[in-house]
């Protein structure tokens, strides 16, 4: 499954790089997240509670963050484990590019892999809840990034 979008965010590129480098910002952003911690700059733990269809799981995973084209561009690739829910696995390809001096276009491409029960859902249902997911993310994103922008 592969996801693209992009979000326009009021800020400088420099605030958005800082705010998805942080853990507090990005918990309140991800939807389920119950737990971030941050290991290092580059590695960061995640336990999230999702709803797929009928099933809900409790997922715990780890993500590593691949920071060389920083802060126009980097990626990231994780794995989560939600027991008899299955597993999942994938990456994204974040750029920003600045729109002005007080705008940033974020896009990004994502990719997963599902497997266990979840898989069993199909796609259509996989695909659409990893939209609405997505959608959820990165419009508190922008939100919290607004918000602390004019605060």
């Amino acid at each position: 499954m592969e996801l693209e979008d992009e979000v326009i965010i009021n800020a400088p590129i420099e605030k958005v790089y800082a705010a998805l480098n942080d853990p507090a910002v990005l918990q309140q952003c991800i939807p389920g997240c119950e737990e971030l911690i941050k290991h290092s700059d580059t590695e960061l733990e995640a336990k999230v509670v999702l709803k797929v269809g009928p099933v809900k799981a409790r997922f715990s995973g780890n993500v590593q963050l691949d920071t060389l084209g920083a802060p126009e561009a980097f990626s990231l690739t994780g794995q989560g484990n939600g027991g008899v829910a299955g597993h999942a696995k994938g990456g994204a390809d974040v750029t920003l590019t600045a729109d002005g001096p007080d705008k940033t276009i974020l896009r990004y491409t994502a990719k997963a892999e599902i497997n266990g029960k979840l898989a069993q859902l199909g796609s259509r249902l996989i695909v659409s809840t990893a939209k609405k997911l997505a959608a959820q993310f990165f419009q508190s994103f922008a939100d919290v990034v607004n918000e602390n922008q004019t605060a």
